[in-house]
């Protein structure tokens, strides 16, 4: 059961025959619906997944109910005999197109193979949807025309995982999180380092932005935060330092400014999957200026011990709240969703998350609940 009382908490993907990891949600508001993605898997391990796995859940925002729908796999997104990982959604609310981003990987190929042998073997791929999850396009490989001869200068790469954003800007750009391992020095272990695929014509052509520098760091997810009059794009990435690293781009994800630690926020050994999302703060309070929500294990030992943090200065690492915990136990992987408002005033979230007794991915759990429930403090 959740830590905090919580609006709603449902199991969405449940171990069995087939096996489920790696969450990723996305709330389309102008249609009240919401979708939650994981990869299907014969067991556990990286290399064994195979497809990726859908539920629609219809959102009544006058009762906070969600009705979902059984689960389906997309069967279009795949390459023939590759393993589709890593969903990444994001949706475009100029032309009604649904993106699923993933990474395909030939066979059983592992990701430290591709570390050893310096030889990158992932493909970037897509599928489309105009009718929000119902049906689903033909898998686009766009590997070639979006990296190009940067391809082979990489050991291997993968998308997010979670969900992708749409910003506010004029070109109101796709914007999907990612990380690459360089090959900096041929006789160096590659190195990892994050940064975006944008698009700035609404998901027909994508384009790699720059790297963040100086700090190491893997799987990230981005946040559009507006402060001091300006809109900018936050990053949030794992490490195997101890703590988060965090950036900022004043460009829509081109450029990001040097990343840095955010010892607030710490990292288990080897690093966690955590999620971010940016939302307009309660109406009472006298700055609107974006806040930032980000969910992640709490212990620095292992994954496990959800929890829900909060920075009302998103820009500043030091201004991290300690953290709310949503579920104790086993957990792992989460992503979270901005919903609008709650019944009791105050913003309303969801997230789906990475849960179990004994190992932390037998179940995939999807919360709603309100920054209230999370912090009572906050108004």
């Amino acid at each position: 059961m959740a830590s905090f009382p919580v609006l709603k908490q449902e199991t969405l993907f449940q171990n069995g025959t087939w096996s489920y990891r790696i969450p990723a949600l996305l709330y389309l508001p102008r249609f009240g619906i919401i979708l939650a993605f994981a990869e299907e898997r014969e067991d556990m391990v990286d290399e064994h997944a195979k497809l990726i796995a859908m539920r629609r859940g219809v959102y009544d925002p006058t009762t906070h109910h969600v009705q979902w729908s059984s689960m389906e796999t997309i069967v279009s997104a795949q390459l023939k005999e590759h393993r589709s990982m890593n969903p990444c959604p994001v949706y475009d609310e100029v032309s009604g197109k649904l993106i699923l981003f993933f990474i395909a990987v030939p066979g059983k190929i592992s990701e430290q193979h591709q570390l050893r042998t310096k030889i990158n073997l992932v493909r970037l791929c897509y599928v489309t949807s105009m009718d929000q999850g119902h049906t689903w396009s033909a898998a686009q490989d766009v590997t070639n025309s979006t990296i190009s001869t940067e391809y082979k200068n990489w050991a291997t790469f993968a998308v997010g995982p979670g969900h992708g954003l749409q910003l506010l800007n004029r070109a109101r750009s796709l914007v999907i999180p990612a990380y690459a391992y360089r090959i900096l020095d041929p006789k160096q272990h590659p190195t990892p380092h994050a940064f975006c695929f944008i698009s700035s014509d609404h998901g027909t052509t994508w384009k790699m932005g720059n790297f963040v520098g100086e700090k190491s760091a893997v799987e990230c997810q981005v946040a559009e935060v507006h402060t001091c009059g300006r809109k900018v794009l936050y990053c949030n990435a794992r490490s195997s330092s101890g703590a988060r690293i965090q950036a900022v781009s004043y460009n829509h994800g081109m450029d990001f400014e040097g990343g840095q630690r955010v010892e607030m926020l710490v990292e288990p050994p080897s690093g966690c999957h955590g999620s971010v999302t940016a939302f307009p703060p309660p109406p009472n309070v006298r700055c609107q200026d974006s806040w930032l929500l980000y969910t992640h294990p709490t212990d620095p030992k292992g994954r496990r011990d959800l929890g829900i943090y909060l920075n009302k200065s998103p820009l500043n690492p030091e201004h991290w709240t300690k953290p709310s915990i949503l579920f104790k136990g086993l957990c792992a992987y989460s992503d979270l969703q901005y919903m609008g408002v709650g019944p009791d005033g105050s913003p309303l979230f969801s997230c789906l998350f990475e849960y179990g007794t004994h190992q932390q991915c037998e179940e995939m759990i999807f919360v709603m609940f309100t920054l209230k429930q999370a912090f009572p403090s906050e108004n």
